[in-house]
């Protein structure tokens, strides 16, 4: 019989692994099993030798079985096929050299047994011979067929998986460059706008240049009318012509430095002076802001600050940029998302309590529910996740939305919705499999969503320019709000209305947008109630006062000003070094935080 030893099987399998595309698998069999010391000539195994080898295996058991139907007349020693004769030899050969050895045998034992026996008639037994090992043949060579054909077949699904293996890998690496090509593009838009600022601001001065008594005229209308309500278009105003007498002095600013790259968010302890921070430089910060006005607390020295890491060993990788932070709230805990796709809980004085790992993307969104026990997270990998906080596990995940996901808000302690780049809007309840309600009409990416104090009315805001109000009684807007010119980046509602501190003062929606207007509307009618017109570049944050009286607004202009709802101007202006991402007010009303791109959080003292 046929002997191979185990160098020669193991040279097999590992041209076999090699072949089909599993090289680790191959690298480590021809480690462990030597290959490399064999004397096997490589050059003399054709590909796919370990699969013809089994093939012509079969096809050899047939033959032996099948070439006569008397089995004392075969000899059983067949051992003159070397392993190398079945790989390299087709079915005809091998068939020649069967019917060579049996002829052989035959003749042998016809001699020793009847030397008499006529040759016609063991011409006619050879004849009878050929013609059954030519149908067998036949056979055979079918059946070879049939194998190769689902070999290619298996070697093409092979292929088809790779290429998608290869396009699942290639956005994946997509969706990592989002957030570097929108920072870029955000940064050309800046530019331009500013260009064109610059080139409008010129051909002011050179027409005013024309008549001193319009100038002055000029000045006192920018002075008087920062806002505008229904009517004429809002005019542009100045922003260097802003009052000394509404300029926040430094007296009433501290700046926290500590930072080492742009900080994109900010958010106060709903409970106490602490101030929450999180940045490009892979860090969160927690700062102690003394309960008394600014000046006080620089005399005490500077403010103690816990600095939560979010990397191990290099400070410089981009992937852990805090791109998102919460405050539950009992303020005990504080929830960070990173670019890293992992969510973080910390105590209120730095300590990591968890992390959660399940997203696959950069995370854009976290919201705590009202009660604690939940965690909501959205990501760039199009989900959202629900985690449990007790068991420091995910509890379902929302899988429902075609493309990243921007933003998500909880309307009371199960329910929940979320916004995409795929421009729709789910709302879902923990525990279903399906949207509760899905609303769709944006045109463009839905930048944010936001409920409003009773869970009522949800609003939107896309990059289509308009803001939508939407109820849960019906599919489709109740208000489409349409005045804004550029992107529509957030929206905030006022504190204030029914189920709220502030139940006798109207509920509010304000917009910020990249045509650097704010807009407040009437939620009744959706009618535009005031048109705020101070900044020059995009406004990328809004925030009321706790008594809806008052509203800030942050720009990439460097100013944040604050205005006054109910008259609708500008009463207090600080002017920074860099861009305003944030911008966010204490439980207590009077004093204000902001983080800015060159670095640094201020905190403001507000009095009127």
């Amino acid at each position: 019989m046929i002997n191979m030893n185990s160098q020669e099987l193991n040279y097999l399998v590992y041209r076999y692994l090699h072949e089909s595309g599993f090289t680790h698998t191959a690298f480590t069999l021809g480690y462990e099993a030597a290959l490399n010391k064999s004397t096997i000539d490589g050059n003399l195994v054709p590909p796919g030798a370990l699969v013809t080898f089994v093939q012509k295996g079969i096809q050899y058991l047939e033959l032996e079985a099948n070439l006569s139907c008397n089995d004392s007349d075969i000899d059983e020693d067949f051992s003159f096929i070397q392993p190398i004769d079945l790989i390299t030899k087709n079915v005809y050969e091998l068939q020649q050299m069967i019917n060579e050895k049996k002829q052989n045998a035959q003749k042998a034992k016809t001699r020793e047994k009847n030397k008499g026996n006529r040759e016609p008639e063991q011409e006619h037994s050879r004849e009878k011979d050929r013609e059954s090992s030519r149908e067998k043949e036949k056979e055979i060579e079918q059946e070879h067929v049939r194998e190769r054909e689902k070999e290619r077949q298996r070697v093409r699904e092979r292929e088809r998986e790779k290429k998608m293996e290869i396009e699942i890998h290639q956005e994946r690496e997509k969706e990592k460059q989002i957030r570097d090509k929108e920072r870029e593009l955000e940064r050309e838009k800046v530019e331009r706008e500013k260009d064109k600022a610059k080139q409008k601001e010129k051909e002011k001065k050179n027409e005013d240049l024309d008549d001193a008594h319009r100038e002055e005229d000029k000045t006192q209308i920018k002075q008087e009318e920062n806002v505008t309500t229904e009517g004429p278009e809002p005019m542009e105003v100045d922003t260097n012509s802003t009052p000394l007498s509404s300029l926040i002095p430094n007296s009433d600013v501290t700046v926290l430095e500590g930072h080492t790259s742009e900080v994109f968010v900010c958010a106060w302890s709903p409970t106490g002076s602490l101030l929450a921070s999180g940045s490009g430089d892979s860090t969160a910060r927690i700062w102690t802001v003394g309960d008394g006005p600014c000046s006080s607390n620089s005399q005490k020295g500077p403010l103690s600050v816990a600095v939560l890491k979010h990397y191990r060993g290099r400070t410089n990788d981009k992937s852990k940029d805090v791109t998102t932070l919460d405050w539950n709230s009992e303020g005990t805990l504080l929830a960070t998302g990173s670019y890293d796709g992992q969510a973080r809980i910390w105590s209120k004085d730095g300590e990591l309590v968890n992390t959660l790992a399940k997203h696959k993307g950069p995370i854009f969104s976290l919201k705590w529910n009202k009660k604690g026990d939940y965690l909501l997270s959205g990501s760039v990998d199009k989900t959202a996740i629900v985690w449990d906080i007790k068991t420091g596990e995910w509890k379902q995940q929302f899988e429902f939305h075609a493309a990243p996901t921007l933003d998500v808000d909880w309307r009371n302690n199960v329910s929940f919705a979320t916004c995409s780049t795929d421009n729709m809007i789910y709302v879902c309840k923990v525990g279903d499999n399906r949207p509760v309600k899905t609303f769709a009409g944006h045109q463009g990416e839905v930048n944010a969503i936001k409920w409003d104090p009773t869970g009522t009315l949800l609003a939107s805001c896309s990059d289509d320019s308009t803001a939508k109000i939407w109820s849960l009684k019906q599919d489709t807007c109740l208000h489409d709000l349409k005045e804004h010119t550029k992107e529509i980046y957030t929206i905030r509602w006022s504190p204030t209305g029914p189920g709220t501190n502030n139940p006798n003062q109207p509920l509010v929606l304000a917009s910020a947008s990249f045509d650097s207007t704010i807009k407040l509307w009437d939620v009744e009618t959706g009618r535009l109630l005031h048109n705020l017109v101070a900044h020059g570049d995009p406004v990328y944050s809004v925030a009321f006062s706790p008594n809806g009286e008052y509203l800030a607004s942050g720009s990439l202009d460097k100013c944040m000003h604050i205005w006054s709802v109910k008259e609708a101007k500008v009463v207090k202006t600080y002017m920074g070094s860099g861009g305003i991402f944030e911008v966010c007010w204490n439980k207590e009303g009077d004093k204000i935080g902001a983080c800015f791109s060159n670095n640094v959080v201020i905190v403001l003292d507000f009095r009127m």
